[in-house]
């Protein structure tokens, strides 16, 4: 199988050092083009779409292989292999986040610092653990998908960017949602959604920054600071804007909190 076929890998930059994107639910490589480009100067620049997404191989895509995040985590780990990577900055949007970790457990040579950009490991509430929808919020939307996944996409994108004087990012999500298989998508979304990946953060051993936007109604800041106390070597730094997606509609300040880590550490 040619993985780099498979997930439409694109590889650019100067840098010796490697930093890698990876892209949320919905979305795929693109959504990165406000921030990757200013790392290029000095960091090898990896993109890649999850499969199922973008312009990757959607032929190769498996309901059983992909019925758990570990099946995209397995691609990230094997794109790193297949590229030869060690040490690589790994940057992860939303539902990436938890693949990343779930790449990082079993591999920890692959990777240098992860960087998850509006994390959760768990989206439904449970117990004492606040995720910010309640079971049946969940029920219903996967209900939702099932039985209207455009009307779902086009009620949801704007939720998830926030940034009401941004419109067109709310276009461009709902677009790519839209652009998605139907039957993947949903497939995906149930995935992400019903999972719980608590477990895993404390066994992650990769030092790692938390960037959480001050007001996002599908990762609260409250699952941020969660994230930050289960694993153990981690920065908490808060993105003051609203919505999920900081890296389109706010790139600048979003590119300046990951340099100003990478510099630090």
């Amino acid at each position: 199988m040619d993985i780099i076929k498979r997930n439409n890998v694109v590889v650019s930059g100067k840098g010796e050092k490697v930093i890698l994107f990876a892209h949320g639910y919905g979305c795929d490589q693109k959504m990165w083009r406000f921030v990757a480009p200013a790392f290029e100067e000095n960091y090898k620049v990896i993109l890649f779409d999850h499969v199922g997404s973008g312009k990757s191989d959607w032929n190769s895509y498996s309901p059983k292989k992909y019925s758990t995040l570990q099946g995209y985590a397995d691609d990230i780990i094997e794109i790193c292999d297949s590229l030869k990577l060690q040490k690589t900055i790994l940057v992860a949007h939303s539902v990436s986040s938890m693949i990343s970790v779930l790449a990082a457990n079993p591999r920890p040579d692959l990777f240098e610092h992860i960087i998850m950009v509006g994390p959760s490991p768990r989206y439904m509430n449970d117990g004492d653990y606040y995720g910010g929808f309640s079971e049946q919020d969940v029920m219903e939307m996967v209900e939702t998908l099932d039985s209207n996944y455009l009307g779902w996409s086009s009620a949801i994108t704007p939720i998830i960017v926030g940034n009401s004087d941004k419109p067109q990012f709310a276009e461009e999500l709902n677009n790519s949602f839209c652009q998605h298989d139907p039957e993947i998508a949903k497939h995906f979304a149930r995935v992400t959604f019903m999972g719980d990946n608590r477990s895993d953060l404390q066994k992650l051993q990769i030092p790692t920054l938390i960037l959480q936007c001050s007001q996002d109604i599908i990762a609260p800041l409250e699952v941020g600071k969660y994230v930050h106390k289960n694993i153990m070597n981690s920065d908490f730094v808060v993105i003051e804007t609203t919505g999920h997606c900081p890296h389109l509609c706010n790139p600048d300040e979003t590119t300046l909190a990951i340099k100003k880590y990478l510099t630090s550490t």
